[in-house]
């Protein structure tokens, strides 16, 4: 099994095999535990204007997502995991939209799979991926806004290589790493409202899901298929 780490919307162009888009703040984060509070389906786009018309098009949609971190006019939902926590989404359809997990998914093209990656269903994913045994895994960083690369996510593309290769990890080291790098964000008062204390330790609460989330196609439009891991 051949692993390579790409980096952004570069990366997943590049991205070939099986391959797990990660968007670990707070993307597909939040995915699991939209899946975890009753979420029927997700459909994840790249484009603000295309949620909108899907909302227009069918109203009972919820709308969830980010620009820049913070919840864009008229959605229903931030892209924040405890926001989504208190609300009842059994059987909705969600409509996620963000700056760089869902451009992933759309310039991933070249892959033969795609799998959504963060740390809450980390242990489901490299399971899959063992199932699978494919020739090529691509693990493809999203970063912040696809700008520039982040820790969280380059470290959960490490995880993930590390335990398909018997190798062993500290989780609780990239925790403290993340807690005083790219993750004191979620730290600082005046970015409560779009970027809570509570997303941190919710996206970082490992394995809590014990499934992946893979994008499969209806009429041409991307969404989000849950899997069970048999493990």
């Amino acid at each position: 099994m051949e692993i390579e780490i790409l980096q952004l919307l570069e990366g997943a162009r590049k991205a070939r095999g099986l391959t797990v888009i990660i968007d670990v703040f707070r993307a597909f984060s939040t995915a699991c535990y939209a899946f975890g509070n009753g979420i029927q389906r997700i459909y994840p786009v790249g484009d603000l204007e295309i949620a909108y018309k899907m909302k227009e098009q069918n109203p009972e949609f919820i709308l969830v997502g980010e620009r820049f971190e913070q919840k864009p006019e008229g959605f229903d939902f931030g892209n924040s995991p405890s926001q989504l926590l208190e609300s009842d989404l059994t059987s909705k359809i969600m409509v996620h939209t963000t700056s760089s997990g869902t451009q992933g998914i759309a310039n991933a093209t070249g892959a033969n799979e795609i799998l959504t990656g963060s740390f809450v269903n980390a242990g489901a994913i490299v399971n899959y991926i063992r199932e699978q045994n494919p020739e090529k895994v691509s693990l493809v960083c999203m970063g912040y806004s696809c700008q520039y690369p982040t820790d969280e996510d380059t470290l959960l593309a490490v995880y993930i290589k590390n335990e398909l290769e018997g190798v062993a990890n500290d989780f609780q080291a990239m925790v403290e790493q993340l807690r005083t790098g790219d993750g004191a964000r979620f730290f600082a008062p005046e970015k409560q409202d779009w970027a809570p204390v509570a997303d941190f330790d919710l996206c970082l609460s490992l394995n809590r899901f014990n499934f992946v989330l893979k994008v499969e196609k209806d009429n041409g439009m991307n969404y989000l298929k849950k899997i069970e891991s048999q493990k």
